[in-house]
């Protein structure tokens, strides 16, 4: 017996890095006929029961995911899944043992990969378990590209308006300056002693990440001492405290600390992005947005190798300030050489043709799943709602609980939440930079749970 409606179930868990490009994959698959249910990756597992059988997107497949996709399977949904992290991640084998679960994998049924580069490492991992793995970029790609980029050209103005010229540091500290302290699975295991004994790569990462996180500290204030006619945002990661970096700013006119919105109107309104280590050197690549990599220090094993090859060098605080000048000149642009070209290739897919969001949903209907889905095992069904209430229970629990990893504040940092009329004047601004979308309409199903459809 099949179930009279399939869905199309798109989570997301940082709203800041996942929401546009994933609504815009919503809308793509609403248009060509999935009834797609969309919100907060915490809340749409607290309704899997309840949502139509059909397909769900997973954004990674780590140990953590092990017992969820199991309910989800036992509820007669199926999974297909990319890596979030798969585009900038640590080498091969320190990344099978942190992302990669051989038995989450087992419950995929199809991957998706940001480019070659990335399904080379996915079908290298021992536990993948020979699913199909389509090379078809991320959704994140299309909110990148020259047709779509103009989606952001409003918040561009605003923030432009805002803050004048300026150059913006990402920072991706989270390991160490945590949201909540007790959740920083280095700080917790390397600097306060707790829990069990790491391996010796999250050791080691730790030191580095350490020694570079207070080379980070001195150049903001070197910066804005030696620069002063150019403003300073800085951007922590979704995950990371922003205490930290307000502590740095304080007293300093020029600086400030902001994680507003999509990252992609804030490359764009920049004059320069600084980082080390970040995937948003990737994309201000392609958006065209000089980067600097600050590499005071160098590891081989614990840098990450790409963002830092697309980005102009610099070792120290006067290399950064150099460098900054000659982009603020106009004599330094974004690095356009072949070496670059063919890096960005092997990483990327979908920078031109066919939508990345389309690509996936092609996938999706050759697999069969724009139609009604089989019935699950009876009993496997009803021992999956039985779990699936404790663990939410379990969960909502937790909301309360201080520095816990799905207390409430730790959601609402990640995922601040969205209307349904932000929703819907999204897909209106994608259709009108595409021609698409005219029949897709967006309805509240529950708190930060969206029903998209044709």
């Amino acid at each position: 017996m099949s179930s009279p409606q399939s869905s199309l179930i798109i989570p997301v868990e940082s709203q800041v890095r996942e929401l546009d490009a994933k609504l815009l994959l919503a809308a793509v698959a609403a248009e060509r006929g999935f009834s797609v249910v969309f919100g907060s990756r915490a809340y749409v597992h607290h309704a899997m029961a309840t949502v139509p059988r059909g397909v769900y997107v997973a954004k990674s497949m780590r140990r953590a995911s092990d017992r969820m996709f199991g309910i989800i399977s036992d509820l007669g949904h199926e999974i297909v899944a990319w890596d979030e992290e798969g585009l900038v991640r640590f080498p091969d084998a320190f990344y099978y043992q942190r992302r990669l679960s051989a038995k989450a994998l087992r419950r995929v049924k199809i991957l998706f990969a940001w480019g070659r580069d990335d399904a080379r490492a996915l079908a290298g991992f021992e536990g993948y378990p020979g699913c199909p793995i389509h090379v078809t970029g991320n959704p994140r790609i299309d909110l990148m590209r020259p047709e779509i980029r103009a989606f952001f050209d409003r918040d561009v103005a605003r923030i432009r308006a805002r803050y004048g010229r300026f150059v913006l540091i990402n920072t991706n500290f989270s390991g160490l300056n945590h949201f909540h302290e007790n959740l920083s699975e280095l700080t917790r295991n390397l600097i306060h002693g707790g829990g069990a004994a790491p391996d010796a790569f999250m050791a080691g990462r730790a030191a580095f990440r350490q020694r570079v996180l207070e080379h980070f500290e001195r150049l903001i204030p070197e910066l804005s001492r030696s620069l002063p006619e150019l403003r300073i945002v800085v951007r922590p990661h979704p995950s990371e405290s922003h205490d930290l970096w307000r502590r740095i700013a304080a007293g300093l006119d020029d600086v400030e600390v902001v994680n507003e919105g999509n990252v992609y109107p804030w490359l764009m309104a920049s004059e320069a992005l600084i980082h080390n280590g970040c995937t948003t050197a990737v994309e201000a690549l392609v958006l065209g947005t000089p980067a600097i990599v600050y590499q005071p220090i160098r590891d081989a094993v614990y840098d990450m190798a790409l963002p830092n090859s697309l980005s102009h060098q610099a070792a120290d605080i006067t290399d950064v300030e150099k460098t900054l000048r000659s982009i603020l000149s106009g004599e330094l642009g974004v690095r356009d050489d072949p070496e670059v070209r063919e890096i960005l290739a092997a990483h990327l897919e979908a920078l031109e043709g066919r939508l990345a969001a389309d690509r996936v949903v092609d996938v999706l209907e050759a697999a069969g799943y724009a139609g009604p889905r089989p019935a699950p095992d009876r009993l496997r069904a009803g021992m999956a709602r039985v779990h699936l209430a404790g663990r939410t229970a379990v969960k909502r629990f937790n909301r309360y609980r201080p520095g816990h990893r799905n207390n409430l504040e730790f959601h609402r940092h990640r995922f601040p939440g969205v209307d349904v009329v932000e929703l819907r004047e999204k897909i209106a601004r994608f259709g009108g930079l595409l021609g698409r979308f005219d029949g897709v309409r967006v309805e509240t199903l529950a708190e930060h749970l969206f029903a998209i459809s044709r």
